[in-house]
């Protein structure tokens, strides 16, 4: 990430210059403030911390109060990390809002009980050698403590962090609890979002007595096939959060309807579809992405490649590709899983229908993506089956 900045590389090893320290810490703030996925927030943060102070590694540890934990996603070398809200280093510097220099792990001996606990003890395991070490807390805009930086050996000739390297490293700290704050706060938004679209989806599902995890099935497939399909990986994340709302409409269908255990009237099965209508009306209105893409998805699911669905009797490539992706996504679990009025189909007839009916009820190329991605489909099928939701 850092090939603009040669003067942090290992070889070089040296401080970097004012206007060297101004463009990087104005470069990682300009890309910070237009981030709003908390990973990646983390992630740069990282390693603007590293830059700015020519550590080898730099932490960047957030406080979770409700389970009482340090924990990060972004530690040079190593994994997430979880631990107890008062351990290490780390917890000592948030816990007294004071920051921490070491400038040899191994002769210290104000936190030797911390460092053999924590550096001293993952070096036994990595044969890492932590030598120095600096940690700063940072804090939200209420001025509260929400986590710190822990930088990791000073690449410089003189192998220790300076008060010149905590003001700096302050000052990149300023700006980067209010991002996390920022990018936290758009997190839990979009978590609401969707665990509101799943519920509401679990509604629709649960009046028509379908089964308890077809809408959990539905996401996770269609996530599946939108990647198959070359579509990007947000595209794909969007489809899986909005694909939940695809029956929403049932909420408005009477119950002589929708839990009728035999074969509809034509009378009755055109009530039925007006579900499609219902939800896309329920929902069009939103600006809110993953709603507009639920609405498009409620509305299209049932319309068909040869234009004989409903309730538009769209054709072909005037189908969204979610609402095509969806639809043969409702179609395998629909007739995968037991329902009121039928049993469960047989793979080997459900696969069959699906080559036949290629070109006509479905997309040719979502055809071709669905089996390809067969074994990921009943891996799904499987790990979400309803038995499993019983069991829980």
């Amino acid at each position: 990430m850092h090939e603009m900045y040669e003067f942090e590389t290992p070889r070089i090893k040296r401080d970097l210059e004012p206007e060297e320290l101004l463009q990087v810490i104005l470069d990682y703030a300009a890309k910070i403030a237009n981030e709003r996925n908390l990973d990646n927030v983390l992630s740069l943060m990282a390693d603007m911390g590293k830059v700015i102070v020519v550590a080898d590694r730099c932490t960047v540890w957030l406080l979770d109060s409700q389970r009482n934990e340090l924990w990060t996603k972004v530690a040079h070398g190593v994994t997430e990390l979880r631990i107890p809200v008062g351990a290490g280093l780390a917890g000592h510097s948030i816990a007294t809002g004071q920051p921490v220099f070491i400038d040899d792990a191994y002769s210290d001996v104000e936190y030797r009980d911390v460092l053999m606990s924590g550096a001293l003890k993952t070096d036994l395991q990595t044969g890492y050698r932590t030598k120095a070490l600096m940690v700063i807390p940072f804090r939200n805009n209420e001025g509260e403590i929400m986590g710190c930086y822990q930088a990791v050996n000073k690449m410089t000739p003189s192998q220790v962090f300076s008060d010149k390297d905590l003001r700096n490293l302050t000052l990149a700290a300023s700006y980067s609890g209010k991002s996390i704050e920022s990018a936290m706060l758009a997190e839990e938004i979009e978590e609401t979002q969707k665990e509101i679209i799943f519920t509401m989806g679990e509604i629709g599902e649960s009046r028509s007595k379908e089964t308890g995890n077809h809408v959990k099935r539905v996401a996770e497939y269609s996530y599946v096939l939108a990647l198959a399909l070359g579509l990007s990986q947000s595209e794909a994340e969007l489809l899986k959060m909005a694909s939940p709302m695809h029956d929403i409409g049932k909420v408005a269908i009477p119950d002589s309807v929708l839990k009728k255990p035999g074969k509809l009237t034509d009378e009755e099965y055109d009530i039925m579809k007006t579900h499609t209508d219902i939800g896309y009306n329920l929902l069009k209105n939103s600006k809110r992405k993953i709603l507009k893409t639920a609405a498009i998805v409620a509305e299209q699911h049932h319309e068909k490649w040869n234009g004989k669905g409903y309730p538009r009797g769209l054709h072909g490539e005037e189908i969204h590709i979610f609402g095509r992706i969806t639809g043969i996504a409702d179609v395998f679990d629909a007739l995968a899983s037991d329902r009121v009025y039928k049993k469960a189909w047989e793979l080997d007839r459900i696969l069959n229908l699906f080559k036949e009916e290629r070109g006509h009820h479905f997309d040719p190329n979502v055809v071709d993506a669905f089996m390809d991605s067969l074994p990921k489909i009943l891996d799904i099928r499987d790990r979400y089956a309803d038995h499993m939701l019983e069991a829980q």
